[in-house]
């Protein structure tokens, strides 16, 4: 991919969406759907990812953007054991958890790559100029 200039060119933040989804579009469906704050704590939780991704970078500056890629990470796990908890309920077929369970690591593997990365370089953001 070329130039990042705005939250939605990052790959990792396309991939959180993606996520975020899947899981509504599953969670929207019967029996799921009647489990209401389960079904919100789910769609809450992907959706977080992706939105602290944003949030991050909106931030301008290397240290806050890794603090909220941390958050989406956390996220992103929270996700990932919800899944569990679906595929337990009977909301999820064994193949849907193993998607999901896999978008999920690839989207936490590319969090970490992003963070490594970020600690590497030096901009610090506009507040620090």
């Amino acid at each position: 991919m070329g130039t990042v200039k705005k939250f939605e060119d990052l790959e990792v933040w396309q991939l959180a969406r993606k996520l975020s989804i899947a899981i509504y579009i599953i969670s929207m469906k019967e029996p799921f759907k009647s489990n209401f704050q389960f079904r919100d704590q789910i769609q809450r939780s992907s959706g977080s990812v992706m939105d602290n991704i944003a949030e991050g970078y909106g931030r301008g500056g290397n240290k806050e953007l890794i603090s909220f890629l941390s958050i989406a990470k956390g996220s992103c796990s929270e996700t990932r054991s919800q899944l569990y908890r679906a595929y337990d309920y009977g909301y999820l077929r064994q193949e849907q958890l193993e998607e999901l369970l896999n978008q999920t690591q690839l989207i936490l593997a590319k969090l970490q790559s992003f963070i490594n990365h970020l600690k590497k370089t030096e901009h610090r953001g506009p507040k620090f100029k």
